[in-house]
């Protein structure tokens, strides 16, 4: 949505005014007309017209309509020829897959208050050092947003504000001593057995609620007998992405590589215009169940007699109907009904040739462990399949997808079942009862898609930062064996597609809007 007309004047001639130029009032409107060509990417707009107007040999820092117009045609000119070529086979280029092994690592430097990037190879296998190392990175990521939040946020010197105005967090250590109200922020942790701490980096207290290892906020006072009494608790507050964005400047967090700013508002453009993108999204396709294979043929029936033919295909796991650990010794069937499905795409020209196949494994599917993140499914099953399918996709669980500058993470995993039954009281009904919205409001505020206790669902100690939402995805797709639903949270969009080998059900996704269609086959 498009700034305003006075927000965006004001935004324009204060950003002018921090570069040394003052602009005329016609120069202000051709500003504003420049950036009516952008209503998705103004500040990027912004940003590119005053870096090259700084360019240009200026008599003076008084800027004029000749100024504004010379340099904006140029822009849209130039931005004109990169758009044809760019269009081409925008199905290829479009889309960039991320597997979350490659993602870099960054940590945040409380002293210095700047993320560094990790150089050098990460262990799958850690340290005791490590461990530690996972709960104190995911503290210090939230501890450095929630320090940025208004109400959260050191009040400035000299300003006068009430106890009911001032939320600054308390160190756990420094409540010794103090009286009265103070908030505080710290880990969920058992430390002993059936008893629940809440732990910052100085110390620990008793507690008793949430999912253990989620981060909250509590209110309340220190008893003389050492016992924090909480009146108030919650998840840290979220932070707005372009703010989190503006402090990781320069640094690739999602892993799709760093955009210049002409690059960024090209790709805006472009993604705005993709309104015949679409991406198909299934969950448990059971290649060893013979209903399943006949449900998804109906379903490739369907959408390869369309008009525009789907970009992407999203194919989740399970991809067998029974546990595939140690007792499981059919991987010579699995492979083959990997190779019947390759078979079935093969089949329909218009999928095969436009369309793409990612394929993402599930919780029970082949592969070294249980452990998250997951590798792509083995070569050796899925060996078949490609030879039919060349530009077939497998990727980790959790996997990100870059759809021009669009970020959209799926992951696979019966997350909502986990977190009901590991939660350490019953969630809140004030807002809503609705278990799938209170899920994705725990992972969205706590920056990471898999909060349970490592004991519930372990995770590799050296690649927990590829599990972060941090700064927030536009799209989170969380592939569950439970209900399907679709829910919009501060502007993430967030669904399920349900199971589409139990239920029938599937979800299509238009990046263009961020619209989801929740589908299901007749029964």
């Amino acid at each position: 949505m498009g700034l305003g007309a006075a927000a965006a004047k004001k935004k324009a001639q204060r950003r002018f005014k921090l570069r040394g130029f003052t602009l005329k009032v016609e120069a202000l409107d051709e500003v504003l007309k420049f950036l009516s060509h952008f209503p998705e990417a103004e500040d990027e707009a912004l940003d590119l017209l005053i870096d090259d107007i700084d360019k240009e040999p200026l008599k003076s820092s008084i800027l004029d309509r000749n100024t504004i117009q010379r340099v904006m045609n140029m822009l849209l000119e130039s931005y004109s020829a990169m758009e044809p070529s760019a269009s081409v086979d925008s199905t290829r280029t479009s889309l960039k897959f991320i597997d979350v092994f490659f993602v870099p690592r960054f940590r945040y430097d409380s002293i210095k208050r700047v993320f560094y990037e990790h150089t050098g190879k990460l262990p799958i296998h850690g340290e005791a050092g490590d461990k530690a190392a996972l709960y104190r990175d995911r503290f210090q990521l939230l501890l450095q947003r929630i320090s940025r939040d208004k109400y959260f946020s050191r009040p400035a010197f000299g300003t006068v504000m009430s106890d009911s105005e001032s939320f600054e967090i308390t160190p756990i250590q420094s409540l010794i001593g103090y009286a009265g109200r103070r908030w505080i922020m710290g880990v969920i942790s058992q430390l002993e057995e059936g008893h629940f701490f809440l732990e910052d980096l100085t110390a620990a207290i008793t507690s008793g609620f949430f999912v253990e290892n989620t981060i909250i906020v509590a209110e309340g006072e220190l008893l003389s007998n050492g016992t924090f009494q909480v009146n108030t608790c919650g998840f840290p507050p979220l932070e707005d992405r372009d703010t989190s964005l503006s402090v990781i400047m320069g640094f690739d967090f999602f892993g799709g590589g760093i955009l210049s700013t002409e690059e960024t508002l090209r790709l805006s453009g472009l993604e705005k215009k993709a309104v015949n993108d679409m991406f198909v999204i299934l969950s448990d396709i059971w290649v060893d169940n013979e209903e399943t294979m006949e449900k998804l043929a109906l379903v490739l029936d369907g959408y390869n007699n369309v008009e525009v033919v789907p970009s992407l295909f999203v194919l989740m796991g399970n991809f067998c109907s029974r546990p595939c650990n140690l007792a499981f010794n059919s991987f010579s069937i699995l492979r083959s009904q990997f190779g019947k499905l390759g078979e079935m795409i093969a089949t329909r020209p218009r999928l095969k040739e436009q369309s793409r196949f990612l394929f993402i494994p599930g919780p029970d599917d082949p592969g070294p462990s249980k452990v998250l993140p997951r590798c792509a499914l083995p070569k050796n099953l899925t060996e078949e399949l490609q030879n039919h399918i060349p530009n077939a996709i497998f990727t980790s669980n959790p996997c990100r997808i870059k759809f021009y500058t669009q970020e959209i993470v799926l992951f696979r995993q019966d997350l909502l079942y986990r977190m009901r039954r590991s939660s350490l009281i019953p969630h809140s009904t004030d807002e809503t009862s609705d278990p799938f919205e209170h899920l994705v409001a725990t992972i969205t505020h706590q920056s990471h898609l898999c909060p349970l206790p490592l004991t519930v669902q372990p995770i590799i100690w050296n690649y927990d930062h590829c599990l972060r939402l941090y700064p927030t995805p536009h799209t989170i797709v969380l592939g569950d064996k439970s209900e399907q639903k679709a829910f919009k949270y501060t502007g993430i969009t967030c669904f399920n597609p349900g199971s589409f080998s139990n239920d029938s059900t599937f979800a299509a996704y238009r990046p263009c809007t961020q619209e989801v269609e929740l589908s299901a086959l007749e029964s």
